[in-house]
């Protein structure tokens, strides 16, 4: 999905002329900690709550922050997992989407976003996860797949991160069966190291004691 095909919040836009005490009063009524600043239809940038909160006078006008402004943007025909990477990387509630000629067409939110990723990666349909830790040069797609398909199950979806301290690749597998324990025994058979797992039933082995560590997991 790309941005600009986002259902966009009907947020309010900041000028530069406009008072501290009024950009707060409108990211409360919003419940949001950035909005964007427009000249005319062009984005000039982001102001955050905390930059506010430090003016001396609340009748000061925006333009005075503007060594505080930033300016993180995602293009309209950008992939909305790319609104994510931004709004991660700049602690975002807001994320703006502009056009070719940098004219402001719309706000997404960071919770909204978090909903079309949920979407994407398919969190919101039937299935279960599994989570393998595994050398980053004995990583497979085509045997990981070929486990899962022996057992009469698909990958709906599958993610890879590399542990900076320890070097190894985690593999997060979304599968369409809710029964995994087959699918578990079969990796485990293969000498895979299964971190930890979650579907309909649960094995009776040392692996039942990581599923608080997976519901921290899918909250991240």
């Amino acid at each position: 999905m790309l941005t600009g095909n986002l259902q966009t919040q009907t947020l309010p836009y900041l000028r530069l002329a406009d008072k501290v005490y009024q950009a707060l009063e409108l990211m409360n009524e919003n419940h949001v900690e950035h909005l964007p600043i427009v000249d005319g239809d062009k984005y000039v940038g982001m102001i955050s709550e905390s930059d506010l909160a430090q003016a001396e006078n609340d009748h000061s006008t925006l333009e005075q922050f503007s060594q505080s402004i930033s300016n993180p943007s995602v293009k309209d025909d950008e992939h909305v997992l790319k609104a994510i990477q931004i709004a991660v990387q700049n602690g975002l509630t807001v994320v703006p989407i502009v056009g070719e000629e940098n004219e402001l067409i719309g706000v997404v939110t960071y919770a909204d976003l978090l909903k079309y990723s949920s979407e994407f990666m398919s969190l919101n349909e039937p299935g279960g996860l599994i989570v393998l830790e595994i050398e980053s040069k004995n990583y497979s797609f085509n045997e990981i797949s070929r486990l899962v398909e022996a057992n009469d199950a698909q990958i709906k979806q599958l993610n890879t991160n590399v542990d900076p301290e320890t070097g190894l690749m985690e593999v997060t597998i979304k599968i369409n069966k809710t029964e995994v324990s087959d699918i578990v025994s079969t990796f485990q058979r293969h000498e895979y190291n299964v971190k930890y797992y979650f579907g309909e039933e649960l094995f009776e082995n040392e692996l039942r004691t990581n599923y608080d560590n997976l519901m921290n997991y899918l909250k991240i």
